[in-house]
């Protein structure tokens, strides 16, 4: 091993698999922002993404998390990008499958919902377990699944108050099409997503953070 090499901190590298990963965020929202539906839409809906993706970047030295949330993340971010660029009523993978089932609408929104509990649902798992907040596991479950329930409440009024300031200009990003239990079946969507996050995951989720403590990532706590 060359003496460059052994200077620098092994935790300190960049993976290049998050490099890959950002490279992947970038482009989808690239192609998001090429003739939107419209750039109100746009905005509104991948903001989040950015100043999510803005956030991570910044505490990335000192709390990286595992390669998986960050998968996730990614995935998330790209949910909201092609909302973002069709409107979520109007993607055409799920306006071909209303309109081949019968379904009364779009249901594509349903995806975002669903992984605004399922994703959020990990990365709270993880900061309860590296940063040893609860001692059991009862009550990580009980917050990992609140926070994401809490996230989903706070969309949703960002969603409220766009309406009330933008009025017609904004119905683009509710995406209610008609349904007036739109806001409840949202956030049902997301506690679904929650739910079965931590069975489904669980043991994948292990198996990285116990990856990431072999290493000594920034952020990981040591006994």
């Amino acid at each position: 091993m060359s003496t460059a090499a052994s200077a620098v901190p092994h935790e300190s590298r960049v993976p290049g698999s998050h490099l890959f990963l950002l490279f992947v965020w970038a482009i989808w929202l690239i192609w998001s922002a090429i003739r939107p539906h419209d750039y109100l839409t746009w905005t509104l809906e991948v903001f989040p993404a950015v100043f999510g993706m803005a956030a991570l970047l910044a505490i990335y030295n000192r709390f990286r998390f595992t390669t998986l949330v960050y998968t996730l993340i990614v995935l998330h971010c790209g949910i909201l990008f092609v909302g973002g660029h069709y409107t979520y009523a109007e993607v055409p993978l799920f306006n071909w499958i209303r309109d081949h089932f019968h379904l009364a609408r779009n249901d594509y929104d349903r995806v975002g919902h669903f992984a605004q509990g399922f994703v959020p649902y990990i990365v709270a798992r993880e900061v309860a377990i590296r940063r040893r907040i609860f001692r059991t596991r009862g009550w990580r479950i009980f917050f990992c699944i609140a926070m994401c329930l809490g996230i989903s409440a706070l969309y949703e009024l960002i969603e409220w108050q766009s309406a009330v300031i933008g009025g017609a200009s904004a119905n683009a990003f509710l995406g209610t099409q008609g349904d007036p239990w739109d806001t409840q079946e949202d956030m049902a969507t997301a506690l679904f997503g929650a739910a079965i996050s931590g069975p489904v995951l669980r043991r994948l989720h292990d198996r990285a953070l116990a990856t990431l403590t072999e290493t000594n990532a920034p952020g990981t706590l040591t006994n």
